[in-house]
């Protein structure tokens, strides 16, 4: 529910700030008052409308799910619109766009205002229907869960055949592919590294010419190597030292003449195009270590598709099972369905007959099989398509459906937005749907715009939007008050004894 909400600067508001309560919120008040203004930045400070407000803030108690985009659920959420320049949005100080606020308040919140169908959807009259089943004759909702499983497997299988099939017709093609791809590969033959090696030896066959000119012309050292010996002796010097610099220094020269010797019997034409195919390969794959995983990835579509006649009638035999069994489930499902429609149609007719509206036609058609069976309900208005029942009658069709879905739940369902339901209504018709509302009261928190006495008696909560001069303000009404404002709705500005004794009425049966 919405705890708290508070507005500022707003056309002819300066500044509202309401606490509300759970239950029926009625508001009232003279034409022009500002009351559509009011319940338009309510929605504005959830997202789902615009408006002007330099602030428009709604404290919920909403356990959100925005983990997905970033927004952390408190015991006490805050919706926050400000517009200085421009608008942005906020949920606990945390800024969100306009879209993704409203996803999260649609979840909460329905603005029964406008003609949206979505009372109507297949997926939610289905719902009313097998809760109904459940109470009488437990088991639907687990054939339910049970055919749905079915359903999106046999779903994943003939996804997985179609694949097949799609495969089968350029199975030719395909394989003739993957060889070609595999022999590419294999041609060549790269070893995983061999480019790094290849590369090591084409630098040192670069320079081997060249090393080993210079190695040859240090070995000339070694030919005064005696004359050092001689010196040193002469000196009375330690030749040690100069005994293993020289012997170090010849270990190297000749370790060195054999790893350049050993260079003797590559052809460095061979290794310049072994480097340029594997370059090749490189350019194409990213390194020699992809291309042997590609090869590798090849030769398993070669093999699958050398297998795919024996994969296709796995699958078929699979598909065949599952196709039997959901159309099994399906017809379980749709013969409990049925057998609970009369009831149903009942039941919402005689909301209907409440709400001072015409019969409704129910009927369940058989479709072909989708995630909650075989079974499409369409409901009509005394033979009337929905599209083309007036706006007052939608509304109080919804009315009906959502009153039939109320019956069994069993936790809030929300909040419900309504703008002048009653509108054009007479007064039983308003009593009407002010008994509706109040039995959803129980599972909603309703806000609700009246003109009408009826609907007004029934609030647990009552404001009057009313203007000081130009300045629009919103009061909390107390049983006294609640009275008098009944009695203006029902006789205008000139409020007489008899109004208020029939005011007194209506807000004794409303209590």
């Amino acid at each position: 529910m919405i705890e708290r909400f508070f507005l500022k600067d707003y056309l002819s508001f300066k500044s509202v700030e309401l606490n509300l309560e759970p239950g029926l919120v009625v508001f009232t008040g003279p034409s022009g008052s500002g009351k559509s203004i009011l319940m338009n930045s309510i929605l504005s400070s959830l997202g789902t409308e615009s408006c002007d407000a330099s602030l428009c803030e709604s404290t919920v108690s909403w356990e959100l799910n925005g983990e997905e985009i970033g927004i952390e659920n408190d015991d006490i959420n805050v919706f926050k619109h400000i517009k200085k320049e421009k608008s942005r949005y906020f949920i606990n100080n945390q800024s969100i766009s306009k879209k993704a606020m409203n996803t999260l308040a649609s979840n909460h919140l329905r603005h029964l205002s406008l003609k949206d169908y979505s009372d109507f959807e297949n997926e939610n009259l289905l719902s009313i229907l097998d809760n109904r089943v459940e109470i009488k004759k437990s088991g639907i909702l687990k054939l339910k869960d049970e055919y749905s499983k079915a359903y999106l497997e046999h779903k994943e299988i003939k996804k997985e055949l179609t694949k097949i099939e799609e495969e089968q017709r350029k199975i030719v093609e395909l394989k003739e592919f993957a060889t070609f791809e595999i022999k590419k590969i294999e041609d060549i033959n790269p070893k995983p590294q061999e480019d790094d090696e290849l590369m090591y030896i084409k630098k040192e066959l670069s320079k081997k010419e060249k090393v080993l000119e210079n190695i040859g012309a240090a070995n000339a050292i070694f030919d005064y190597e005696h004359s050092v010996f001689a010196a040193l002796n002469s000196l009375e010097i330690e030749n040690s030292f100069f005994s293993d610099a020289m012997n170090e220094l010849r270990t190297t020269m000749e370790s060195a003449e054999e790893k350049f010797s050993a260079l003797d019997d590559i052809d460095i034409e061979e290794v310049l195009n072994r480097i340029e195919s594997l370059s090749d390969l490189k350019r194409r794959y990213g390194s020699v270590e992809e291309a042997l995983k590609y090869k590798e990835q090849k030769i398993l579509e070669l093999q699958k598709y050398e297998n795919i006649d024996i994969t296709k009638g796995d699958l078929e035999n699979k598909e065949l099972s599952l196709h039997k069994k959901t159309q099994d489930l399906s017809q379980k499902l749709s013969k409990l369905r049925k057998s609970e429609l009369k009831s149903f149609t009942n039941d919402l007719n005689t909301y209907l007959k409440e709400l001072y509206l015409r019969e409704a036609e129910v009927e369940i058609i058989e479709v072909e099989n989708q995630i909650f069976g075989c079974d499409e309900i369409a409901i009509k208005l005394n033979s009337t398509e929905l599209q083309k029942v007036s706006t007052g009658e939608f509304n109080r069709l919804r009315l009906a459906i959502l009153a039939l879905k109320s019956e069994h739940m069993s936790k809030n369902g929300g909040i419900l937005m309504l703008d002048e339901i009653d509108a054009n209504l007479s007064g039983e018709e308003s009593m009407s749907v002010a008994k509706v509302l109040k039995k959803l009261s129980k599972y909603f928190q309703i806000f609700v715009i009246s003109h009408q006495p009826q609907l007004t008696s029934m609030g647990d909560q009552h404001f009057l939007v009313h203007k000081s001069g130009d300045e629009s303000m919103v009061s909390e009404l107390q049983h006294d008050k609640r009275v008098d404002e009944i009695a203006r709705i029902i006789s205008g500005e000139s409020v007489t004894n008899e109004a208020k004794r029939f005011a007194k009425e209506l807000l004794h049966v409303g209590i």
